[in-house]
């Protein structure tokens, strides 16, 4: 599966943006699909995930002021992203084969793609 992340930038603090991601073909209807975001040295965070019944889940720090949605027609994830912070700056990636493990979201295959850089200025 090849993933097209877009919609990172520079953004001021207060400020929003929506990240996009577009997937090559359908994935398993097991799978949910979101995002993660990585910062340097550190281990890739679950930020936000969408089951294909439309159900969503958020992690504590951006529950509230992001918001995961899909188009399943154009096989496209989207993450709305209001109130931003600086501590939101991060590789955003997007997985369209999220499983969760008693609240513990991981992706099946690694298929994160490049990314899109989101970073927030005080």
């Amino acid at each position: 599966v090849q993933l097209q992340a877009s919609g990172g930038g520079l953004v001021q603090a207060g400020e929003s943006l929506t990240l996009s991601c577009a997937a090559s073909e359908r994935t398993s209807s097991n799978y949910a699909e979101g995002w993660f975001r990585q910062v340097p040295r550190m281990e890739r965070e679950f930020v936000a995930a969408i089951r294909k019944n439309g159900s969503t889940y958020y992690s504590d720090s951006v529950k509230g002021r992001f918001t995961v949605s899909k188009d399943v027609t154009k096989n496209t994830v989207y993450l709305q992203m209001n109130s931003l912070k600086p501590e939101d700056t991060a590789r955003y990636y997007c997985a369209p084969d999220l499983l969760d493990d008693i609240g513990s979201w991981y992706s099946d295959n690694d298929w994160w793609g490049q990314g899109t850089l989101v970073t927030v200025s005080s």
